[in-house]
């Protein structure tokens, strides 16, 4: 009796071989285009140059400014004091505008009947702070504006300034006319008399406005 051996044949998977042909596929495909493809480019032979420009505005006493002290006002008295405003080279500003902060505030600026108010000026020319005398004509730019009102909400001044250029102000301070009676040497309540106040004046303005060019 004779056995026949028999050996069995493990088909490949067909999913498997099918897998493998589209890696392959895909590999060639690949291969090709990294071999096969061209490319180009160009570029400016001189670097351009990019800059942003600067927003700025300094302020400077002119004789009187702002460092001198108000001293004893009076109902009715007017003080007048000289600042220089100039705008930085690189860019225009506009909507300047001016609020001042009181660090020990009383009823000098935070009542708006009885406290100071601010009258701002512009000379086209220069001021002389000795007389109040402009070398041109003066133009108001804020006028008896309460200092309780700035404290909140900053008075505009000037809707535009040119890159470099200058505004030459005179800000005049008076306390509004109002009756009080003293009696035995006794203010009475809510006195504006004896008061102290110390300003800060803040000149605030925004860049121009933004512009399209080369088009």
């Amino acid at each position: 009796m004779s056995v026949t051996a028999t050996r069995s044949v493990r088909r490949p998977n067909p999913r498997l071989l099918a897998a493998f042909a589209v890696g392959a596929a895909g590999l060639a495909i690949t291969g090709g285009g990294v071999f096969a493809a061209l490319n180009a480019t160009a570029s400016n032979t001189t670097a351009q140059n990019a800059t942003s420009g600067i927003l700025s505005l300094t302020m400077a006493n002119n004789g009187t400014g702002f460092s001198q002290a108000v001293s004893n006002l009076a109902p009715g008295d007017v003080v007048n004091r000289y600042v220089t405003l100039t705008q930085g080279a690189d860019l225009d500003g506009k909507d300047l505008t001016l609020a001042v902060t009181d660090a020990t505030p009383t009823l000098l600026t935070t009542s708006a009947a009885k406290g100071l108010h601010v009258t701002v000026s512009q000379c086209p020319g220069a001021w002389t702070p000795a007389t109040g005398a402009c070398s041109g004509t003066a133009t108001p730019l804020l006028t008896n504006a309460p200092l309780s009102t700035l404290s909140t909400t900053p008075g505009a001044i000037k809707s535009a300034i040119a890159a470099s250029g200058t505004l030459n102000l005179q800000i005049s301070l008076t306390l509004p006319d109002q009756a009080e009676t003293t009696v035995n040497g006794a203010a009475p309540a809510g006195t504006i008399q004896g008061l102290s106040s110390s300003l800060t004046w803040t000149f605030g303005e925004t860049q121009r406005t933004a512009t399209t060019t080369g088009s």
